[in-house]
């Protein structure tokens, strides 16, 4: 069991030695143009390209709510597209964040995670656009990566 680590700094240059899986949360609609995507797309064009076509193939996939794309963006650092959203924008049925879909996406991250032997380095996932709250998603990492000793650190952008 560990504890979340809190850092001053841009999750896409993760700071750790060894294998490192930058997590982020992605809409179900296949839109890729704001937020946290928009950092990794200045410095991976494979996430955002990745992202599209598996959101253009989802007839024949698993392109859906609670499910997530590993793409391996250099030697050491991997991507993990994780649909946590529904939709872009808060309407009747509230915030664009499913908690229950965030908390499968970061079970699947856990196992991928220990896969390649990484450490996993988030920004504050589904806070921002999606319309979270942290206090429910910083429970669901620690349950799912913290506690499953799995080094897990958050960055605040500065």
């Amino acid at each position: 069991m560990r504890n979340i680590e809190y850092i001053k700094g841009d999750a896409t240059s993760p700071q750790a030695k060894g294998p490192k899986l930058i997590g982020h949360i992605c809409n179900d609609l296949g839109g890729w143009g704001k937020g946290f995507v928009l950092a990794i797309s200045k410095r991976w064009s494979e996430p955002e390209k990745e992202y599209r076509q598996w959101h253009r193939e989802r007839a024949k996939n698993d392109f859906e709510l609670g499910n997530i794309q590993i793409i391996q963006v250099s030697a050491d650092i991997y991507v993990a597209n994780m649909i946590g959203q529904h939709g872009v924008k808060t309407g009747s049925n509230g915030a664009p964040i499913r908690y229950n879909a965030v908390d499968k996406c970061l079970e699947k991250l856990q196992v991928e995670a220990n896969k390649i032997g990484a450490s996993v380095h988030l920004p504050r996932i589904g806070c921002g656009l999606a319309g979270g709250k942290w206090s429910k998603i910083e429970t669901l990492i620690q349950a799912r990566l913290s506690d499953k000793n799995v080094s897990t650190i958050v960055y605040d952008f500065e």
